[in-house]
């Protein structure tokens, strides 16, 4: 299966993640986002494949999303988008592509959903 993880090793639910696609045998093409982020339409379409909206699919936990003042609900989907491909961190995770549909898999388990 031809499947796809943006993946911060860092994050727990990422690395349960990409744990849950191994054992049910699928080796994803690992996408390390910080480093090489999606490109816009990329990250639109992924997150729209999702079911999210852009607000739904930001981190507002890391520390640059309030001093950007991103919690300001005026902010278009275009305003978030620009802050998240310019601060890659503010892209929540895991996200992962597979032919049966795109989740952001949080819980991790969601991942079954497109398996």
């Amino acid at each position: 299966m031809d499947t796809t993880i943006y993946h911060n090793g860092r994050c727990g639910t990422s690395r349960n993640t990409l744990e849950l696609l191994r054992e049910h045998g699928i080796e994803p093409r690992v996408v390390d986002y910080l480093a090489t982020p999606p490109s816009r339409e990329e990250l639109r379409g992924m997150i729209a494949k999702a079911g999210l909206t852009v607000r739904e699919a930001i981190r507002s936990k890391e520390a640059v999303y309030a001093e950007l003042g991103l919690d300001n609900p005026a902010l278009s989907d275009d305003a978030l988008l620009d802050a998240m491909l310019a601060h890659p961190i503010l892209i929540n995770r895991p996200f992962v592509v597979t032919p049966k549909g795109v989740r952001l898999c949080r819980p991790a388990e969601l991942v079954n959903e497109i398996l």
